[in-house]
Formats: C-alpha cells, sequence, structure tokens
C-alpha cells in the first residue's frame, strides 16, 4: 500500500507549528493516560528529526505509537518518480494522496544546495513560457503538503550531497500568492517549526499585489522575487496574463510598500526569450522601471517546452542586455540553466511523465551533457 493511501483521512500534523501540538495531540494523550509532555516529543521527532512516520519514534510505547499512526499522519508524499542530472540537479515527482503529482527540485552549488519547491498542483495563470501552465490547474496543495517536500527532500539532500538545504525558493509549480493561506502557514512552519531561518527563504510571485502586501505584513524578513519577464504592459499581458488584473504600476507601488517595511533586495526573474523580450530598448525600459527599486535582475536563458516555437536569446544577447542593464546602475547576472537534461523547468518533469504509472522509484543518471 502507498504511503499516500495509508495517511488518508488522517489528522496531518505537518499541518501545525509545533506549539499548536498540545491542543491537536492533548485529547488523544489525556485519553491513553499519557503525559502532556509527549506532544513536545512528539513535535520534537517531526520537526527536529525528521520523523516521516510513528514508527521511527522510538522513545515513545508501542501502543501509543500504535494509536497515534492510526489518527494522525507526518507523511502526506510518496515519492513517484526522482531524476539526477550530470550537473548534480534532482528533481522529484510526488505523488499525493489523491493521485496528483507535484515537482521539486534540489540545486547544488559549491557553496550550498537549493529547494525549489511548489504550491499548487498545476496552475491556472497560465504564463506562456511555464510547461506547469499546459495542464491546468488542478488544486490547491495544504501547508503540509508543501512542507512535507522541505521534509523529504531534507532528507535526500543529506544522503546525496552530504549536507542539508541551505536556501528554500517558492518557484516550483504553482502560483504561492494565488494558495496564500496555505503558504504563509508554511512560512511559519518552516521558519517557528524547523528552524529555517527567513533570509533564507524565498517567496516568489507573477505580481499578486495581495499576496505581496501580505508578506510585507509579516513580521519575518521573508525575501521576495518577482518573475517579471517584461517591462512593458502589452508585452508582459501577453507573457504574463495575470498583468491584465495587476498591471506593472499597482504591482510596483506593492513591491515599494514591501521595500519599505522590509528594507530588502528585491530579485526580478526575466526569462530571456529570443527576439520576443530580449531587445536593448527593453532592455532600457527595464531599467527606467527599476531606477527607484532596489532591485537585482536575473536573466534566465528561456527552458523550451512542448508546443512552443520560442527559443532562448543567443549568449551575446542575453549579454548586450545585462550590459544595458549595469551601464543604467541595475545589478543583474546570468542565472545558469540547471538539470536541462531531466527536464527540471517547472512542469516539465510532469508533463513528460503525464499518464505514466511509475511502479518503482528509479534514480535516472542522465549522460547528456547540461
Amino acid at each position: 500500500m502507498s504511503r499516500t493511501a495509508e495517511t488518508a483521512g488522517r489528522h496531518e500534523l505537518l499541518d501545525h507549528h509545533p506549539d499548536e501540538y498540545p491542543a491537536v495531540l492533548g485529547p488523544t494523550l489525556a485519553e491513553l493516560g499519557q503525559p502532556a509532555y509527549r506532544a513536545r516529543q512528539i513535535a520534537g521527532w517531526v520537526h527536529e528529526r525528521f520523523a516521516a512516520g510513528f514508527n521511527e519514534m522510538t522513545d515513545l510505547p508501542a501502543d501509543l505509537r500504535a494509536v497515534l499512526a492510526a489518527r494522525f499522519s507526518v507523511s502526506p508524499l510518496e515519492m513517484a518518480f526522482q531524476a539526477r542530472s550530470r550537473d548534480g540537479t534532482v528533481k522529484h515527482l510526488w505523488r499525493l494522496r489523491d493521485g496528483e503529482q507535484v515537482e521539486s527540485v534540489l540545486i547544488p552549488s559549491r557553496e550550498r544546495v537549493t529547494l525549489c519547491l511548489s504550491s499548487q498542483a498545476g496552475c491556472a495563470l497560465a504564463c506562456r513560457f511555464c510547461a506547469t501552465g499546459d495542464f491546468g490547474f488542478r488544486r490547491q496543495l495544504s501547508a503540509a503538503e508543501i512542507v512535507a517536500q522541505f521534509r523529504d527532500a531534507e532528507l535526500v539532500s543529506r544522503h546525496v550531497f552530504g549536507r542539508g538545504i541551505a536556501n528554500v525558493v517558492y518557484m516550483g509549480m504553482g502560483e504561492p500568492m494565488a494558495n496564500l493561506d496555505a503558504v504563509l502557514a508554511s512560512l511559519s512552519i518552516l521558519h517557528g517549526g524547523f528552524g529555517f531561518g527567513a533570509r533564507r527563504i524565498t517567496v516568489s510571485t507573477v505580481g499578486l499585489v495581495p499576496g505581496i502586501r501580505a508578506l510585507a505584513a509579516r513580521p519575518e524578513p521573508f525575501r521576495l522575487a518577482v518573475s517579471l519577464h517584461a517591462p512593458e504592459h502589452s508585452l508582459r499581458e501577453m507573457l504574463v496574463p495575470v498583468e491584465k488584473r495587476y498591471p506593472i504600476p499597482d504591482l510596483f507601488a506593492a513591491l515599494r510598500e514591501y521595500q519599505e517595511a522590509k528594507g530588502r533586495r528585491i530579485t526580478f526573474e526575466y526569462t530571456m526569450i529570443d527576439r520576443v523580450n530580449d531587445s536593448a530598448e527593453l532592455a532600457q525600459s527595464l531599467a527606467d522601471l527599476l531606477q527607484d527599486v532596489d532591485g537585482f535582475v536575473n536573466l534566465i536563458p528561456y527552458n523550451p517546452i512542448p508546443g512552443r516555437d520560442w527559443r532562448p536569446s543567443p549568449a551575446e544577447r542575453i549579454q548586450a542586455f545585462g550590459r544595458v542593464l549595469e551601464s543604467r546602475g541595475v545589478e543583474a547576472a546570468v542565472r545558469r540553466p540547471r538539470g536541462l537534461d531531466i527536464a527540471a523547468a517547472c512542469g516539465q518533469l510532469r508533463l513528460e511523465r503525464e499518464g505514466l504509472e511509475v511502479e518503482e522509484e528509479p534514480v535516472v543518471e542522465s549522460d547528456e551533457a547540461s
């Protein structure tokens, strides 16, 4: 039986901050005549030792573990597929309780390992350059399903890379600000439950203004990234349709509010598509837009997806674009594509495997150059 089937219908502890465990577990502990401190003990197993099941909690009485396993869950994910690139990138396809699948990616560098996780199954925003939009919106992820990606990927990172995750980015499948309640709850659990520093967590958005303001109102200094991709309304509306609802002037008003509240630099993601959004004139427009915002621009070569005839901008055009920005005082860098041989861009692995039943949990070692 799969982990997802085993945990169906049970109360999910990963939905909760450790401070809530006494209230959540209290009635069961009292019924069994167990001391109240067991709640904190269980929280320690989940949030400090990364336990994925009650059978791992070996200092709890066996009969208590049996009852907890019947009523509660700490393992809402099942690894459907794992792929590893020659550049070290590891991508996971996780199967949820209802059969939906989401992706997360571990990206190693010399200094750190970064986890890119998902906040929705699918996405309703239909950005033209993103594979996730090709199968539309399926459902929101719960806070537990978001947190479990971190919990399970942390264990993989320790095993594969010999070190834990240093940074988390909400930049996988889905729009985090469109699942605001669960995302904010998951931020609290990662930060306050697992002790993961807020400055090491970045939330990415295509520009949902209410979510940006909600993040600005939080006391913790979570970082913000904005998928911009064009500095002018008509082009951005074609690439990122939510521009129609939250146009650039409204978006940047919210970004200034965030920056005033947090005093933190904002990262702008800019996918470079050949002859679409990579002209020197657009670079000047982007520099104009960022003159009164403390921002850093990631120039990202377009990662081709099925059904698009677009190509990534040539290296020389990307470099020329970056030189224009830097000549105007805007810091920019080219992000090196990772995991191209394992379909590591958002939604690509699921598109490739949609409709396939994976009976085992293979690791694919690619022989292709990235």
